[in-house]
């Protein structure tokens, strides 16, 4: 028999409400400049769907937080944006940028929902999932139309089934290996592309952050991406297959700032958080130990970096705190004190 209460939230779904506040105000942001200068009608009208559904969610996510007594999170405002700065990002880069948010989206939305035990937020989540989804398709739909998706390597059909008999299929650490597997190959390629626009978008940070610190993080930054990005294509390129190579064509040479630094350090340190995520869940997939190394190795290398953008966001008090439990033993300490 099915009853009905009014369960708080759990941490888990305060945590998914929380980071879609700040998710989804970063975006506002983006989005209501892209739209001042952006020139294709067909990707203005995208962005502009894309607009109106992040600011549909605050209302939403706002009820959440006020009906359990949480302060609303401060997330970002139209202070961290420059509507009247020039164009920094081709129309390319917009409809790109589109296109990979719907896969962020989606894969946020589902680990969402996987969290979510109230019916409210399953709802809520479940609605994201779909709207995203559909962003994604008619982000790839415009791609195609214009010419300007890129799609993974093919590789050819076997002409049978076969199963492993030797060891020499996780490979070596170095030297000759086994021909990548389909699922190997599509972790490199689509950690590739992420770093090529990661690279692009950073190139464009460094060219306007207004802070000098902030402005040698995005440099390093994209010198990492541009790092991982010749990792990756290598490994694509060693079994004679296509691998997207960079280009900083969707730049222009602006220099006036459209974000905050704030923003900017934000958007980079959420990243750089997606990347090891995605770094992980290839890892975990690939058997052969050279791909493996390599993965680790990144991991570190972008965990470092991540560790310096916190730095670097704590220091200029930009860093909000997400929601935390109770410190039982600092209240008991208070409690002594009294």
């Amino acid at each position: 028999m099915a009853t009905t209460h009014n369960a708080p939230l759990s941490s888990a779904e305060i945590a998914q409400i929380w980071t879609s506040y700040q998710q989804d105000t970063m975006a506002i942001c983006s989005l209501k400049y892209f739209l001042e200068t952006v020139e294709d009608p067909d990707i203005a009208a995208l962005l502009q769907h894309a607009l109106e559904m992040s600011q549909s969610h605050i209302p939403q996510l706002t009820n959440f937080f006020n009906g359990e007594n949480w302060p609303v999170p401060n997330g970002f405002t139209d202070a961290d944006v420059n509507l009247n700065a020039p164009r920094l990002y081709t129309d390319g880069f917009m409809l790109t940028y589109l296109q990979m948010m719907g896969i962020l989206g989606a894969n946020a939305y589902s680990a969402a929902i996987g969290t979510a035990a109230r019916s409210d937020i399953h709802n809520y989540y479940s609605t994201c999932m779909t709207e995203t989804v559909d962003l994604h398709k008619q982000a790839v739909d415009l791609l195609l139309d214009k010419g300007m998706f890129v799609r993974s390597p093919e590789i050819t059909p076997p002409d049978r089934i076969d199963f492993v008999t030797a060891h020499d299929f996780l490979g070596k650490w170095m030297g000759d290996n086994r021909p990548l597997t389909a699922m190997e190959v599509g972790n490199l390629y689509a950690n590739n592309q992420r770093n090529i626009l990661g690279k692009s978008l950073l190139i464009g940070f460094s060219q306007v952050a207004g802070d000098p610190e902030v402005r040698k993080h995005m440099v390093k930054g994209k010198e990492i991406a541009e790092k991982h990005v010749e990792v990756f294509s290598s490994k694509i390129n060693q079994d004679d297959l296509p691998a997207s190579t960079t280009s900083d064509a969707g730049i222009t040479d602006s220099t006036v700032a459209p974000f905050s630094d704030k923003l900017m350090m934000f958007f980079t340190s959420s990243l750089i958080a997606t990347s090891i995520g995605y770094y992980g869940a290839a890892m975990a997939v690939s058997p052969r130990k050279d791909i493996i190394a390599d993965y680790s190795r990144l991991t570190a290398e972008i965990m470092k970096y991540s560790a310096e953008s916190a730095k670097i966001l704590i220091d200029n008090g930009w860093m909000e705190e997400p929601p935390q439990a109770k410190d039982r033993d600092q209240l008991a300490k208070k409690n002594g004190s009294d």
